[in-house]
């Protein structure tokens, strides 16, 4: 059974959501289009709680007896008895962890006949003489029907059971996620430029490749090599996130290897640039916010000057927005320790664009 009437959450708020309900360990349904993250949030939600356990089964590759276990003769009885599936929790597992997740994912493109069998299971947390430990915390997930994947109707009383979200994708809630894990700059700094690209998925296109959260991570993870095969890097770019935004991801690419080195800016040795195309701008904004990020982790000592170049240098090269953007990633996504007193340039800064900072901050 799928509601369309439901209501919509971006993926950081559906993590308060599930955080609530596995306090009272409420069984929750992640409903969203193939590629949003519903599994990646469960595992981040997941490692939240100390010595947690996620124990991730596709429900779609089970047959019934898989979760009913199956029956054998017990010689020291004289009877048939079930043997539970090895692949749930049992009490001897369970007490070496605080938390287990079970995680019934792609639920909804399992066979009817093993979603009734997972009906017990979530209704009276056991099946047959298999019990669920105390500690274990349903979570389910999977497609919508519009998504035109392989999916059966969940049965009323099924879904009953659950408390229901429907995931949509979110930039701002990319964009931590995407600092937080290291995505290639030349990506974080496209998609910046045109946020709608991070997700384009249309389930009446016949296109099996479209752009999402997870195959932007793909590209990410496939030009790490900066590999100078231009043709090759296009047709693996294209065969995950399509060809239109293949080209002009590749093309904004192109244009961003002319910007200056970052390092360069950073350490006062570039001071201007000739070419202003505004996606490349955009790129090496973040890339700039990036190494200052990884100099404060390091504590580097010359950490207060390289925002002072890094201010001075907006300021004599980008326009008003770029620089907003700028400090306003550096202070409220990568949270950069910068201590006005200690920015040669910041008074200066301060009075040219500090009201525009503070709106944007407001906005």
């Amino acid at each position: 059974m799928e509601n369309t009437a439901l209501r919509t959450v971006t993926p950081n708020n559906a993590k308060k959501s599930i955080r609530r309900a596995f306090k009272k360990k409420r069984p929750l349904f992640l409903w969203g289009p193939p590629g949003i993250g519903k599994s990646d949030i469960v595992s981040q939600i997941t490692q939240e709680y100390n010595n947690s356990l996620l124990i991730d089964i596709r429900l779609s590759l089970w047959d019934p007896t898989d979760i009913k276990g199956i029956p054998y003769f017990d010689p020291t009885i004289g009877k048939m008895v079930w043997g539970a599936p090895e692949e749930l929790p049992d009490e001897e597992l369970a007490s070496q962890y605080d938390t287990i997740v079970l995680f019934l994912d792609e639920m909804n493109s399992a066979a009817p006949s093993v979603q009734a069998a997972a009906y017990q299971l979530i209704l009276n947390r056991r099946v047959g003489k298999y019990k669920l430990p105390d500690n274990v915390i349903i979570m389910a997930a999977g497609n919508r029907e519009a998504d035109k994947g392989v999916t059966y109707r969940m049965p009323a009383p099924l879904a009953n059971r659950f408390v229901h979200l429907e995931l949509v994708p979110s930039f701002d809630d990319w964009f931590q996620w995407a600092i937080d894990n290291k995505v290639h700059t030349d990506v974080v700094g496209y998609l910046t430029f045109a946020k709608k690209d991070l997700y384009d998925f249309d389930p009446k296109s016949p296109s099996r490749s479209f752009a999402t959260p997870r195959s932007w991570s793909f590209v990410s993870e496939l030009i790490e090599d900066n590999d100078d095969d231009e043709n090759t890097t296009t047709d693996l770019v294209s065969g995950a996130v399509g060809e239109g935004l293949a080209v002009k991801f590749m093309a904004h690419r192109k244009v961003a290897s002319t910007m200056p080195n970052p390092t360069e800016i950073l350490d006062g040795k570039v001071k201007e640039m000739k070419a202003k195309e505004i996606s490349a701008m955009y790129s090496l904004t973040v890339s700039l916010c990036y190494e200052l990020k990884e100099a404060s982790d390091k504590g580097d000592k010359k950490f207060d000057d390289k925002v002072n170049n890094f201010l001075r240098f907006a300021m004599d090269n980008f326009e008003t927005e770029l620089v907003v953007m700028g400090i306003k990633l550096a202070l409220t996504q990568y949270s950069l320790p910068i201590d006005p007193d200690e920015v040669e340039c910041f008074d200066e800064f301060h009075e040219r664009f500090g009201k525009y900072i503070t709106a944007a901050q407001q906005a």
